[in-house]
C-alpha cells in the first residue's frame, strides 16, 4: 500500500516500527502527529488527510506528520499510548481508548450532515443474485464482520440483532473478520461469506444511502452497485469523533481543531473531494455523545468473556 504522506506505519502501528519517537512535551510541541487508517479502496482518505495537514500546519506554524495504519488496533494504541496527538476513528474505538486512558483523550467534534443528522448505519448486504431477501433468510449462513473494534461493522449491529431476538453467535453458522469495510465488500463479492456488514451513510433506510465503502468502491470502478443488495440495517449510531490528547497544549489543540473545523467553509471544494457530502460540517461533541456506544461495548466485553463471541 502506498504511503500518501511519506510515512507508512508497519503492522502494529507506531509501537511496532522500531524505537518510538519522544512524546511531545506538554509545555512545547515541535510537530503535530495524526494517526489515520488507510484504505486501499478509498483514495479520498489520502486527499482528506493531505488537506488537513496543510490547513493545520498553516494554523499552528508547526510541521504536521500523518501516520498510516492498516488496522483499527493500530490507531487505538497510537493515541492511547500518547505517540500521536489527534485521531479520527469510530465510537467503539473511542470507547476502547477511554477504557485505557480515561480523560487523557477526548472526543471534540464529528461530522453533521446538512439535514442535521450526526449518525450513520450498518448495512447487512448479500450478493444480488443470492436467494436471501431478509435477515431471517440468513439463518445458518456465514457472516463477515469488519473488525472487533468497528462500531458499524461489529458492535452496533450485533446489539441491534440481539434486540430483535437474534443471537448472532448461534444464528449464523460461522463468522469472521474481513479487516475493513472495503475488505468486507470484496470478501462478499469473492464468495468468502454469504453476507457481510459494512457502514453506509448519507441517507437512511427509507430513502436510501449515498456514501459508504460500497458506494466509494463503485465510484472507483472496483465493484458494481447492482451486484449487491441490502437485507437489513441498524442505526443510526454516532458519527466518528475527531479525538485529541488532552495532555497537549490547549492553544495548539484549539488552533489545530479550529483549522479542521473551518475546512467546509474555507475550502468547500476540498471538503467534498475528501468524500464528505455538500452542506455537512463539523459539530462539537463530548464524552456524553458516545455513552451509549461505551455501554454497548461494556456489554459486549462481558458477553465475550462469558463465551459469546464471533466464531
Amino acid at each position: 500500500m502506498r504511503s500518501f504522506l511519506g510515512v507508512l506505519f508497519c503492522a502494529g502501528a507506531l509501537i511496532g516500527c522500531g524505537p518510538a519517537k519522544p512524546m511531545p512535551s506538554t509545555e512545547e510541541m515541535t510537530e503535530i502527529r495524526i494517526v489515520v487508517r488507510s484504505s486501499e479502496a478509498d483514495p479520498t482518505v489520502a486527499v482528506r488527510w493531505d488537506t488537513y495537514k496543510q490547513i493545520i500546519g498553516k494554523a499552528t506554524n508547526l510541521p504536521v506528520k500523518t501516520f498510516e495504519t492498516n488496522n483499527y488496533n493500530g490507531n487505538i494504541q497510537a493515541i492511547a499510548s500518547g505517540q500521536v496527538d489527534f485521531a479520527q476513528i469510530g465510537a467503539s474505538a473511542y470507547a476502547n481508548i477511554y477504557a485505557q486512558v480515561g480523560e487523557l483523550v477526548a472526543p471534540v467534534m464529528a461530522v453533521r450532515e446538512a439535514e442535521g443528522s450526526m449518525g450513520y448505519y450498518s448495512a447487512l448486504m448479500v450478493k444480488a443474485d443470492s436467494p436471501y431477501r431478509t435477515i431471517a433468510d440468513l439463518k445458518g449462513k456465514s457472516l463477515g464482520y469488519v473488525d472487533l473494534n468497528s462500531t458499524s461493522g461489529y458492535l452496533f449491529p450485533r446489539s441491534a440483532m440481539k434486540a430483535e431476538g437474534i443471537d448472532p453467535d448461534t444464528f449464523f453458522s460461522a463468522s469472521g473478520f474481513a479487516g475493513g469495510h472495503s475488505q468486507a465488500v470484496l470478501a462478499l463479492e469473492n464468495g468468502q461469506y454469504d453476507a457481510v456488514i459494512a457502514y453506509v451513510s448519507g441517507g437512511d433506510p427509507q430513502n436510501g444511502f449515498s456514501t459508504g465503502s460500497l458506494y466509494t468502491m463503485a465510484r472507483n470502478g472496483l465493484v458494481d452497485l447492482d451486484d449487491f443488495r441490502f437485507v437489513w440495517t441498524a442505526g443510526p449510531m454516532p458519527n466518528s469523533p475527531m479525538m485529541a490528547r488532552t495532555d497537549r497544549p490547549q492553544a495548539i489543540r484549539d488552533a489545530a481543531l479550529g483549522a479542521i473545523a473551518s475546512i467546509p467553509f474555507d475550502a468547500p471544494d476540498a471538503w467534498v473531494e475528501t468524500g464528505q457530502n455538500p452542506g455537512s460540517v463539523f459539530a462539537a461533541v463530548d464524552h456524553d455523545f458516545y455513552r451509549e456506544v461505551i455501554r454497548l461495548r461494556d456489554e459486549e466485553l462481558i458477553a465475550r468473556r462469558a463465551g459469546g463471541a464471533a466464531k
